[in-house]
């Protein structure tokens, strides 16, 4: 097995770690964080209905013109994370469950987080 297989196999371990303890509901639901190498998506699920309340990222068109002008992929995290809080609240949600999906608490993910809390999301 090669390194790039290891590491994919450490982190779906961590990730079903993860999942088993974090739920989401549809009062309560679960906001997970997903990075590639140039992009950051962020979602709601209710895992109880199995239905995604809402998402963003960077690829939305909406969201491109709204971070068009911020330099770095952590600037533009924390503006998903803005934009997903503002989502949130328009669905009358206050408070999350976040995963962080096995990354680690850092970086871009932070920045995501730290935009959410900063919208008014609890978590």
């Amino acid at each position: 097995m090669n390194q790039i297989q290891k590491s994919k196999k450490r982190l779906e371990r961590i990730r079903h770690q993860i999942r088993k303890k974090v739920s989401g509901t549809s009062e309560k639901p679960r906001l997970v964080v997903y990075r590639s190498s140039n992009h950051i998506y962020a979602q709601l699920i209710d895992d109880v209905n199995a239905k995604t309340i809402t998402s963003v990222s960077t690829k939305s068109k909406d969201v491109a013109e709204k971070i068009s002008g911020i330099k770095g992929k952590i600037g533009k995290s924390k503006e998903v994370g803005k934009i997903t809080a503002e989502k949130a609240k328009a669905s009358n949600i206050n408070q999350v469950v976040f995963d962080r999906n096995g990354y680690l608490y850092h970086g871009r993910v932070k920045a995501l987080a730290e935009g959410a809390r900063e919208g008014g999301l609890n978590f």
